[in-house]
């Protein structure tokens, strides 16, 4: 897959969770500038799950099957909107905490989809 988009999708969850994590900390709920943030990680995500559903049609193999690539490429794409819905219900700081920790799901579901997807796949 694109290692370039990997990375940049791991910085920007981190990136994500370490803004969102410091509002919790100053007892802040999320706020729209917070939501616009998702927005913009949550376009990377389906930018990779359109090109890696793209990679699958023209015969590209993840070393680890390709019925589990493409479940952690969907549960990556759902982990930071699902976050931000749970945040929308809960208006305190914890749901700033929920959306920290999705993204930081994220930054690791990337992870595991560079080792799914291995070099042989490219």
């Amino acid at each position: 897959m694109l290692d370039a988009l990997t990375v940049a999708i791991g910085v920007a969850a981190l990136a994500l969770a370490a803004w969102c994590g410091h509002a919790a900390w100053r007892d802040q709920p999320t706020k729209d500038w917070h939501f616009i943030g998702m927005a913009v990680v949550t376009v990377l995500v389906l930018a990779q799950l359109v090109i890696g559903l793209v990679m699958l049609a023209r015969g590209g193999k993840p070393d680890e099957g390709t019925v589990i690539f493409v479940a952690y490429l969907v549960g990556a794409f759902a982990a930071v909107p699902a976050a931000g819905m749970l945040s929308l219900t809960e208006r305190t700081k914890w749901g700033s905490v929920t959306v920290a920790a999705g993204a930081v799901v994220l930054a690791v579901l990337e992870v595991r989809l560079y080792d799914i997807w291995g070099t042989t796949g490219a």
